[in-house]
Formats: structure tokens, sequence, C-alpha cells
């Protein structure tokens, strides 16, 4: 059993939901990513997800991509990510998961980057662009690695059988088209589309894509297993930059703050 799993299992016996924030590697820097992570656990994350840095993130709306360009200035690459996952492992167990797009794999090589996630202690992927059908390579080089897959407003019905079938760690569901950001309104049809997963397979489904305040993810975790938090946290972090190096101590507290502010709905 994968540390997703026995996550979900474990807050589903205690009746509770997940709450996931994304966190972008190397944001403002890979040691206080790294402090940021133990920081989100203590203030109510049960799974994180650590964004892969990336020049032309398509599916990701100014804010995601800004965050990357910080990275990127630090030359953050898998090999980093993969040493700063190690280190996180000798202080946490929480579930990590690894959010990027299929070029930073496929030029690291598939069999490679499945084998240094497992050894280094990365739970699951996401890879956005790499649909179900499309990553037979990936499938056969992973021991217990999750391949966590989405599922959009647009998805058809039957392409989410396929996808329930295929599912491990959790079910990704996007709460609307477009690229990521906050968003005052929360779509209404995502309730019915995770209704739908619900009804095929007791797989979890986490919702993400515009929740951006407490309001929003109580309304997710009235439906889904968990809710997925990522612009309004990096935006958070941009906003307190101004802070760093003299205050590091204090800019991680505040994102802490806020991760709490948005998880204990």
């Amino acid at each position: 059993m994968s540390r997703i799993e026995a996550y979900f299992k474990a807050i589903k016996v205690d009746g509770e939901k997940a709450f996931i924030p994304f966190l972008m590697a190397g944001d403002p820097d890979l040691g206080i990513t790294e402090e940021l992570v133990l920081a989100a656990e203590k203030n109510g994350a049960g799974i994180i997800e650590l964004g892969i840095p990336y020049g032309s993130s398509l599916a990701d709306g100014p804010t995601i991509q800004k965050a990357a360009q910080r990275s990127l200035v630090h030359k953050t690459n898998l090999q980093s990510i993969f040493k700063l996952v190690k280190n996180i492992r000798e202080k946490s167990q929480l579930p990590l998961v690894l959010m990027g797009y299929y070029n930073s794999v496929y030029r690291y090589g598939v069999k490679s980057f499945v084998q240094d996630c497992e050894d280094s202690g990365i739970d699951g992927v996401i890879i956005p662009d790499l649909p179900l059908g499309s990553d037979h390579e990936l499938r056969k080089a992973r021991n217990n690695l999750d391949i966590i897959m989405l599922v959009s407003p647009n998805t058809t019905e039957d392409r989410i059988k396929e996808i329930v079938e295929n599912a491990s760690g959790f079910i990704y569901a996007v709460s609307r088209s477009g690229v990521t950001g906050t968003r005052e309104e929360l779509s209404s049809e995502i309730e019915e589309q995770v209704s739908l997963i619900k009804g095929l397979r007791d797989v979890p489904v986490a919702v993400g894509f515009g929740i951006s305040k407490p309001e929003h993810v109580k309304q997710v975790h009235s439906y889904a297993d968990g809710a997925i938090v990522g612009s309004a946290i990096v935006n958070k972090i941009e906003e307190n930059l101004k802070l760093l190096p003299e205050r590091e101590d204090e800019f991680v507290e505040t994102i802490g703050k806020f991760i709490r502010y948005l998880s204990k709905v």
C-alpha cells in the first residue's frame, strides 16, 4: 500500500478530508522549499504537490509561471529536487507528489525518472500532458509509484471510465477548463463529475484549479475527498518575498499560517 493510499484510508476512517497544497520546488529556493513543506505539514497539509519548474507551462496561469521562473533562476532541476525530497524524508513521511510536464521527464529519461522518484521517496506523479494511453513506458517502469490522472469538465464519460479503471493514488478533478489561477466562485459541474467517478469506483478524488479561500475548501470537502490549492499559496509566497533573506523564519511562518487558514475549515 502506498503512502497516498494509506493516508486516504486513514482519514476516511476518521471522517476527515485532505488538504493538498501545491508548492513550486525551488521557489524561492530549495532550502526554503524544504522548510515550507515541513511548515505545511504542521499546519494541516495531508499531501503536498511539488511542482517541477518548466519554462513554458501552457496549463499554468501567470502566478505559477512566475514561480517557475523564480525557481529556474536558481537552476532547479530534477536532480536537485530528488535531493530535496531525500532531505525531507529524513524528517517527514508526508505523502509527496511531483507535478510537471512530460518534456522534463523525457529529457531525464523515463526509467531513470521513475527509479529516482521511488528511491528518493516520491509517492506519486502528475503529468498533465501525458494522457492515459500514452503513458505505457511510465507505467511499465514503476513499482509502487502512483500515477495520478486528471479529469476535466470536458472529459467524456467513456474516458472517465477508462481513467477510473487505471487510477492509483487519487484522481485529480479539474474544477474548470483553462489555466491555473484563483477564482471567486467554483463551477457546480465538478460536483456532478465527482459523483460520477464515485459511482464507478471507490477511489479518492481531489479537486483543484481555482480554489483560493476557506469557503472553497469547505465546499469541495462536502463532496470530494480532498481540496488542492496552488495559486493562492504561490501568490502569498510572492507577496512575502520582501521578507527574504533577513526574515526567513517570519516568511516561513507567514506561509504556514496561510495554509492553516485555508485548511482548518
